[in-house]
């Protein structure tokens, strides 16, 4: 994306994330804004944005509202929706095959286009991803879900639920739904390398409708789903939370824009495999557990919530 072009008549900053924070003090959150996994169980989670102060190298990120560094376009808009046109420059740069970061109503989300195949490469040499792991999809409704997997199991009338209905409830929320993927879904969502690999036989993909207004007004000026992963270190097991943060680290890797809408929470989704006789939590997050949902036996499971979907947001 060298030579992108800015779709903006504001000015451009110089402006340096690569550098940004080398002799700043320590912002936001303890250890730059990482969030550990190991000391904590996932559905207790909570880091308070609002807790943390502003230092005057993110002030400097505050003043424009769109700016393009490096071949890097960030863009600042409220959480809240009111600033939606801001986000015209980034659905232009999906459509062209660009990689960026988006909020979602849990954690922050590496996206592209789903029918780009360049760009899927992409994100997955970005996030380092192995081409036998599959990917996630943000879906704009529920006839994406259908169009690109099996859908979800229905009643069969020996007090079975029509799980579709109890999912409709929840939906958009912060849930991961793990289903067989459709004919439809590109081979490079779903391939999973060698045979011999103990999910090999298991063609599926999380998929998810967040609950987040700029997220939801970015997919529905799209005409597919995005591929989607969740921004973690590089080399750690931790969210990143923070858009700035996210931008200097990912930025040099290659993506081509962030979508900041301030620092989040380190609360992800609720993982619920589909695939079997019943519904089952395989990764307990923001979204409650429903009377509906199954909670996994670590003790009976053959996979886990990483080899099930090691990209949910």
């Amino acid at each position: 994306m060298a030579g992108m072009k800015l779709f903006s008549s504001e000015s451009t900053h110089s402006l340096s994330f690569r550098h940004s924070f080398a002799a700043g003090p320590s912002r936001l959150v303890p250890s730059r804004g990482r969030v550990s996994l190991d000391n904590a169980k996932l559905g207790k989670l909570r880091v308070l944005a609002m807790a943390a102060k502003r230092s005057p190298k993110r002030l400097k990120y505050s003043a424009p509202r769109l700016s393009k560094v490096d071949d890097l376009v960030y863009v600042q808009v409220d959480p809240s929706g009111t600033e939606n046109w801001k986000l015209k420059p980034v659905i232009e740069l999906l459509n062209q095959g660009a990689v960026g970061v988006i909020p979602t109503d849990t954690v922050y989300a590496i996206v592209c286009h789903l029918k780009s195949h360049s760009a899927i490469e992409r994100l997955r040499r970005i996030k380092n991803i192995e081409p036998s792991k599959p990917l996630s999809i943000l879906c704009r409704s529920l006839r994406d879900i259908d169009t690109y997997t099996t859908g979800f199991p229905c009643g069969d009338g020996q007090g079975h639920a029509n799980i579709f209905r109890a999912v409709k409830q929840c939906l958009p929320g912060p849930y991961t739904f793990i289903l067989t993927a459709s004919k439809e879904l590109p081979k490079q969502c779903v391939r999973y390398g060698t045979t011999t690999a103990k999910y090999a036989a298991r063609k599926n993909v999380g998929v998810r409708m967040p609950n987040d207004a700029i997220c939801l007004a970015i997919l529905e000026k799209m005409d597919a789903p995005l591929i989607s992963t969740s921004v973690k270190w590089p080399k750690e097991n931790e969210w990143m939370i923070d858009p700035v943060v996210i931008a200097d680290i990912y930025g040099p890797e290659g993506l081509d824009f962030v979508v900041d809408s301030g620092v989040r929470v380190a609360d992800p989704s609720t993982v619920v495999d589909m695939i079997g006789a019943s519904p089952k939590i395989v990764r307990l997050g923001k979204g409650p557990k429903l009377h509906w949902m199954d909670v996994e036996d670590d003790n009976e499971s053959d996979f886990s919530a990483d080899e099930l979907i090691p990209s949910a947001t």
